[in-house]
């Protein structure tokens, strides 16, 4: 396969990030961690090859990942830690929903100039 067929690499594992509902780069934007303006330059990973983010996705369908050392989740305060859940949680189930729903990238986000998006 031609490089310019290929879609995004894992700066860390080094496969492909086949599809967006795996990347770590989108689900970032998604949750307001990283402008639109980076998406084209930034590093992608696959969700699991960012365990410090991954650890915070809690949904049955999504395989818990577990962070040993200074940046395990249960090190911070408890209702940091509920509110960092929620927010990547729904960022993730909005991941996976966002290619079906047709719309542009800059509609992504859960919020708009720091508001949230229903």
């Amino acid at each position: 396969m031609a490089k310019c067929d290929q879609g995004y690499m894992c700066e860390v594992c080094g496969d492909e990030v086949e599809d967006i509902t795996d990347s770590d780069l989108y689900l970032r934007y998604i949750i307001g961690e990283m402008e639109a303006r980076y998406l084209m330059t930034a590093p992608e990973r696959h969700l699991r090859c960012n365990p410090v983010l991954a650890q915070f996705i809690v949904d049955p369908e999504f395989e818990p990942v577990i962070v040993e050392g200074p940046f395990d989740k249960k090190l911070m305060p408890a209702e940091e830690i509920a509110a960092r859940e929620e927010l990547t949680t729904r960022g993730w189930r909005r991941l996976q929903e966002v290619r079906g729903l047709g719309l542009a990238i800059s509609d992504y986000p859960l919020f708009r100039e720091g508001n949230p998006v229903e």
